[in-house]
């Protein structure tokens, strides 16, 4: 499963990163935007660079322009040194998640070995003596922001899940799929982000960037179904497909087709129906979490957490079609998407009565028996 946005026909690849188009484009709608000057005190990102490490962190953030529209314009609420580090990260979980996706579905042996060299090359950036731009930027600001070790370590016992194509029975084999290849990056963001308080604060916001982490995971599902069936992959439940009469092979055959008719399947529009819901229910679950991170790092997080929710809007206006094409949010939807972040009011204080855990509902992200009955009554409803 794709972590961040995939490479698209006719980019090519150097250096081991795919490159397009697509970090020029992130940067003129920025620059139309008139908003990064504003939401920075840096006025462009190569003067936050400037310095002895300049050449690493550019790698950093060439990857970031040219692989995440959403993130490269939300990371210009952040100060210079926290959105430095915040692309080092996303630097790091890119490659990784581009060995497994770009590799030859066929050589899974080889793919494992590629991924087990990566993570020797983690440990030895954390034992400092990092090799290469990426390693050597992660190093630093692992050290620098305290990132626990074992998140990164996590992420890629994650990514290696997706090694050989594996399905998920239950919500609860997948969302902690989910925790390993997301929730990590959400631990990692908000030891950089910075939390206002003590520790006591730092672990309600962990709980709730977690949270985050897979409803983005669980958005990037559902947005790429087409894609990831062309992989042989299938994310979606075992147990929720059969309880509205469809099994993997169905939407593994229309995936690799292209084949948009199983979209306008009853069946299909409640599966998919219900899987938004979940997600949404996810976010809303984890947002409380944004206002207790650094003054300075909320904007950010809430531009990431608002332009990834917004991919479940252009699902449903595709009619659910995940299986013909990409749902995506166009360049005037971003920019009104950051122009409110930018005009919203991030309080600096603290919800005094937020719960440690997110409440997530029951109805849409519970255990399986709830969701199975929630799901085969909405089925009963659309048919």
């Amino acid at each position: 499963m794709n972590l961040y946005p995939t490479p698209r026909p006719g980019t090519a690849r150097t250096n081991g990163i795919t490159r397009s188009g697509d970090a020029a484009r992130a940067d003129v709608e920025a620059t139309e935007l008139g908003l990064l000057s504003r939401a920075s005190d840096a006025a462009s990102l190569p003067a936050d660079l400037a310095d002895a490490g300049s050449n690493d962190a550019s790698e950093c953030a060439a990857i970031v322009r040219t692989h995440a529209r959403t993130f490269t314009l939300a990371s210009y609420f952040l100060p210079p040194a926290k959105r430095r580090a915040a692309f080092a990260l996303y630097a790091f979980c890119r490659i990784a998640d581009d060995i497994v996706d770009a590799a030859d579905p066929d050589d899974s042996v080889g793919t494992a070995t590629r991924l087990a060299d990566y993570g020797m090359g983690l440990e030895q950036a954390l034992d400092g003596r990092p090799q290469g731009p990426v390693f050597r930027e992660l190093a630093r600001f692992v050290a620098e922001y305290g990132v626990p070790a074992q998140v990164l370590r996590d992420l890629l016992g994650g990514v290696a899940r997706d090694v050989e194509p594996t399905g998920y029975r239950s919500w609860a084999e997948l969302g902690l799929y989910c925790e390993g290849v997301a929730s990590t990056v959400g631990e990692m963001c908000t030891h950089v982000f910075g939390v206002a308080g003590g520790p006591n604060v730092r672990g309600r916001a962990l709980a709730h960037a977690r949270t985050l982490g897979v409803a983005m995971q669980l958005t990037n599902i559902l947005r790429d179904i087409g894609e990831d069936a062309r992989r042989g992959r299938c994310y979606l439940p075992v147990e929720e497909l059969e309880a509205v009469g469809l099994t993997v092979a169905t939407v593994l055959d229309a995936g690799r087709r292209g084949d948009r008719t199983l979209a306008h399947d009853p069946r299909w529009r409640a599966l998919l129906g219900f899987q938004v819901a979940r997600a949404r229910a996810l976010y809303t679950a984890a947002a409380p979490g944004i206002a207790l991170l650094a003054p300075d790092a909320r904007r950010c997080a809430t531009a990431c957490a608002n332009g990834y929710a917004a991919i479940l809007d252009a699902i449903e206006a595709r009619g659910y079609d995940s299986l013909s094409g990409r749902a995506r949010v166009g360049q005037l939807g971003r920019a009104g998407i950051l122009w409110n972040v930018w005009r919203s009011n991030q309080a600096d204080a603290i919800t005094p009565t937020l719960a440690d855990e997110p409440a997530v509902s029951w109805l849409h992200a519970g255990p399986s028996p709830i969701a199975l009955t929630a799901l085969a009554t909405l089925y009963r409803t659309v048919a």
